[in-house]
């Protein structure tokens, strides 16, 4: 199934549950409710749009795969599903950004593992290691891991992914949401070069936040 459609396939039961609750308002003639679900159902919508995004690409160029601002950057040793040093840039996405997440580079997905969790502010440290998570892996043609983390924060309540293990997933490609306000964390070789600063505004599938060796 593809999921280019300009609103995420998983917004439509909200919207068209808060349109719902919209009309009936308006019907009954409860107008500061009626106007106060429009404005809701206009956020929802807002919240779920998926705009198409275009790059300009290099073979070694990485690419953002969410919208939010940066707010680490660090060297980390992993264990775990996998395991090395890797750069690793996390990246805080408010409820008003676009929360379709894209891949960062070509590859195969190697691992999902999804682990249950809290629901922290996303922008906290410990959330990385509590919240609720999805680990995408990916191996590019060469060899090297890649792995992309979704992270659910405070109001977030649901990770969607709609890649799976063993797909074949290109550099700008839509591979899942989260809903209402969360954190994605890519983590990169430890000899890749990083373009991105901290505070930086980024957008998934368009800004450049590195370069493989």
């Amino acid at each position: 199934m593809k999921h280019n459609s300009i609103i995420a396939y998983e917004g439509l039961p909200f919207i068209i549950f808060s349109l719902i609750l919209t009309i009936l308002a308006a019907f009954f003639g409860v107008v500061w409710l009626a106007v106060l679900l429009a404005a809701i159902t206009v956020f929802i919508i807002c919240f779920f749009r998926n705009p198409e995004r275009y790059f300009l690409d290099d073979a070694k160029m990485i690419i953002c795969p969410a919208d939010g601002k940066v707010i680490r950057i660090e060297e980390v040793d992993v264990g775990g599903t996998i395991t090395g040093r890797f750069k690793k840039i996390s990246i805080f996405m408010n409820v008003f950004n676009v929360h379709v997440n894209r891949s960062p580079y070509n590859g195969k997905v190697e691992t999902i593992a999804y682990h249950e969790g809290k629901f922290l502010s996303a922008n906290l440290d410990k959330a990385s290691a509590e919240n609720e998570r999805n680990e995408i892996m990916i191996r590019t043609e060469d060899g090297r891991m890649l792995w992309v983390v979704q992270i659910a924060g405070l109001i977030a309540r649901r990770i969607v992914c709609w890649t799976h293990e063993g797909a074949r997933i290109e550099k700008g490609e839509r591979f899942g949401l989260i809903r209402f306000g969360s954190r994605v964390e890519v983590f990169l070789p430890s000899d890749s070069r990083i373009v991105v600063h901290l505070g930086d505004k980024v957008k998934a599938g368009q800004t450049m936040i590195g370069y493989l060796s």
